[in-house]
């Protein structure tokens, strides 16, 4: 598995296993045997996503069949947004609590607003301060080996580094061909920021337009391939999520091709500034 050095020098996998709306013991354990065969050693999830315990109980048990130890993984987590401000301690320490983990490799603020309030709520910045000192705090007690952030847009990034004693070290963002976010990817890159992209098949949607399949015919590959391996081509790693044995293979089968400069420009021709996601950019 290829590698990206984050901003403080920890190593973090290119490719990891999302679990966004993976939920049961049973399901967990099937797609992290199936991730850990294959070679994962990434594995996102969060706070809302409520599958944290499932996935600590699941890597209990399965690291000692894979011959793994806890330090072979890289786990990232994400605060709820219920928990922005002055619950953003606690919150993190269900995370921990949850995962059953002393320490997590990677932990991220999900969402620049607070749940429950409106995006225009003049609160929202000093709730994100409050939750970012409560992240260095327990970054410089070794609970998280770097921090970070999801959905920030490039004011909200400028914002964060205006005032942080501790630099985030990964932005989580939707970034696929119908998304192509340059100035974020630019602003990220300049400050030493790594983007990592989520919903990089577009929820699906992307697996079926056209320039996606003839592109993937091109090389034979499956259009998630191609589609995964476009980000990387950029410098931006990925989390695809699977609960299907063979696709979470496929997924992680990414480093034996590289697309053209001319592939690579046709999928950047379908920006259309499409979201299937969240929209962060009203929050203030």
């Amino acid at each position: 598995m290829k590698t990206v050095r984050l901003n403080n020098g920890v190593e973090m996998p290119l490719v990891g296993l999302g679990t966004f709306k993976l939920r049961g013991y049973e399901a967990v354990y099937r797609a992290l045997d199936a991730a850990l065969s294959h070679g994962y050693r990434s594995f996102d999830t969060a706070s809302v996503y409520q599958n944290e315990a499932d996935i600590g109980r699941a890597l209990r048990e399965l690291l000692p069949r894979h011959g793994l130890s806890r330090q072979d993984l890289f786990i990232t987590s994400k605060l709820s947004p219920r928990d922005h401000g002055q619950e953003a301690e606690a919150g993190c320490q269900r995370s921990l609590e949850a995962l059953d983990c002393q320490y997590l490799d990677l932990y991220l603020i999900h969402w620049p607003a607070k749940q429950g309030c409106k995006s225009e709520d003049a609160r929202h910045p000093a709730w994100r301060g409050e939750s970012w000192q409560a992240m260095e705090r327990l970054y410089d007690a070794g609970a998280f080996r770097a921090i970070g952030v999801s959905n920030y847009t490039v004011g909200h990034l400028r914002e964060l580094l205006a005032g942080c004693r501790v630099r985030p070290a990964v932005l989580q963002a939707e970034f696929h061909p119908r998304l192509v976010q340059d100035e974020l990817l630019a602003f990220c890159t300049a400050h030493g920021i790594h983007l990592q992209a989520y919903s990089s098949l577009g929820t699906g949607s992307l697996l079926t337009e056209p320039e996606v399949v003839a592109v993937a015919a091109g090389y034979g590959k499956t259009p998630a391939q191609v589609l995964l391996r476009w980000a990387l081509q950029q410098e931006v790693g990925v989390i695809p999520k699977s609960s299907d044995p063979e696709r979470i293979a496929q997924n992680i089968q990414l480093f034996d091709f590289a697309l053209s400069e001319e592939d690579v420009g046709v999928l950047r021709r379908m920006h259309s500034d499409t979201r299937y996601c969240w929209d962060p950019r009203l929050v203030v």
